[in-house]
């Protein structure tokens, strides 16, 4: 099997990392050599030495995202036309191109419940659900037309458009305190999870479509195939604000924005409990915020991507410098998760000050992935967790994450960091499995406590292990291997 294209260390680098440590100091090292230098030199540290820092990183991660400011204009839907309990579609539209046309502002959703196809979000512009408002989109397939430019489960296509879309543009916004509501349920848009599935299925075409190199504006689904369109999704975008909304009831994954830098996901509740409502789903992005965020999912609560298989590998964009903190996650697959279209890379991934406590919740940190996926995930790490309990595990990763180990792309999972997670009831608390040939490498947990773990952990194919003060059920485990 090959390796994937960056699991390798050039022994010359290595050796310019380790003098320049040894030799500048940590402070110099990380100043001149930076992330990727960081990286290097903890995974190839002698077993139990003291590694770089990783939060040092997520400082300066933070201090580079900044939320969008909008000019201090507002359009009311109300005054192009939008009432109460009818279809507002056209006012929505003409309020985001008159403040477009104005140089930016908030375009108002009052009080009240007001119907809406798609809407495609301009740059300067910041749509403000209220208090009391609620956006209800429609059940017609047909108001998300024209099809644009997105992304189904890593792949790219052309399909409906999201509720809520923009593409390529700068300084964006969705906020306020009301309510998106998508009406899926079991009859409308849930129901096409089974539609979409088999041999002959619009999912299989669509991932033979990839693995064969069809250009992406022949990939034409919409009409008459049954491939979900996501809730919210930037594309390509620079400069995104999500804040203070709640949203319900989504046809897929909810919150999901591709190939975007610089993004803010803040004080959002997601509640939804449909077929892969995955509630954040950060796709291929580099500087990204999600902090004070409400997750009650039918999957995964935050899942950070980077495309899928030969289509995530063409695109080649990591999802990177990640930070969550103060966030709350009940029932999902997952709290904090990376893949499993992963094929792009991740790194830089921090979690810090979260809750997580649901019988419905399986994990806390997740990684997914396999040898069809492949992908680099290095330097993760998550401090200060408060965990009630779990289904299954603490810490989960799966290199046979459904294809297994079937293809060609090995993936490589490094540098991960547990600090101060306490929890009262799971599973396991660490469930790992590596490749023998592409070990789960450098895994540090300190200070832990983990009561109520039912079996003992699960290492397989791991390496480079250090526990230091690890208390499980009560019995300190300290492990160095």
């Amino acid at each position: 099997m090959a390796t994937s294209e960056h699991a390798g260390s050039d022994d010359g680098n290595w050796n310019v990392a380790k003098s320049l440590f040894h030799s500048a100091g940590r402070r110099e090292f990380l100043t001149r050599a930076g992330a990727a230098g960081l990286g290097l030199l903890a995974s190839r540290l002698p077993l139990g030495a003291q590694a770089p820092d990783l939060w040092t990183e997520a400082a300066t991660i933070l201090r580079r995202i900044a939320a969008p400011v909008f000019p201090n204009r507002t359009f009311d839907i109300t005054r192009y036309g939008a009432a109460p309990d009818k279809d507002a579609t056209t006012a929505i539209r003409a309020a985001i191109d008159a403040c477009h046309a104005a140089g930016g502002g908030r375009v108002v959703v009052p009080k009240g419940r007001f119907e809406t196809g798609a809407i495609a979000l301009r740059s300067n512009v910041n749509l403000v659900i209220v208090d009391g408002a609620t956006l209800a989109f429609s059940r017609d397939p047909s108001a998300y037309l024209p099809l644009v430019l997105t992304r189904f489960e890593g792949v790219e296509m052309m399909n409906y458009s999201p509720f809520i879309y923009a593409f390529e543009q700068q300084n964006i916004g969705i906020s306020g305190g009301g309510t998106l509501d998508g009406q899926a349920d079991a009859g409308h848009w849930w129901v096409w999870r089974e539609r979409q599935l088999g041999p002959n299925g619009d999912r299989a075409r669509l991932m033979d479509m990839a693995t064969r190199g069809v250009p992406v504006a022949q990939r034409v689904f919409g009409a008459g195939h049954f491939l979900r369109p996501v809730f919210v999704q930037p594309y390509r975008c620079q400069n995104v604000l999500i804040e203070g909304v709640s949203v319900v009831n989504s046809p897929m994954w909810e919150l999901n924005p591709v190939l975007c830098q610089n993004v803010t996901v803040r004080g959002v509740t997601v509640r939804s409990h449909g077929p892969n409502n995955d509630g954040c789903d950060p796709e291929s992005c580099r500087d990204v915020l999600i902090e004070r965020c409400q997750f009650d999912t039918g999957d995964d609560c935050i899942a950070l991507k980077s495309g899928r298989n030969a289509d995530g590998r063409r695109v080649n964009t990591p999802i990177e410098n990640v930070i969550i903190r103060d966030c709350e996650m009940k029932d999902g697959h997952g709290g904090v998760v990376i893949g499993s279209e992963i094929s792009g890379g991740a790194r830089n991934i921090f979690a810090e000050h979260c809750r997580m406590d649901s019988p419905q919740l399986d994990r806390v940190l997740r990684f997914k992935t396999n040898a069809e996926r492949g992908g680099v995930i290095e330097r993760v790490a998550i401090r200060d967790i408060t965990v009630g309990q779990v289904a299954e595990a603490i810490v989960a990763a799966d290199f046979y994450y459904e294809e297994g180990d079937t293809g060609a792309f090995t993936p490589v999972l490094r540098d991960v960091e547990v600090r101060r997670v306490t929890s009262r009831k799971s599973q396991y608390a660490f469930l790992l499995k590596g490749y023998d040939r592409s070990p789960i490498s450098n895994v540090r947990v300190s200070d832990c406590t983990f009561d109520g773990v039912e079996r003992d952990d699960i290492l397989q194919a791991v390496r480079n292990v250090v526990f230091d003060n690890v208390r499980v059920n009560g019995v300190v485990k300290n492990l160095t291997r």
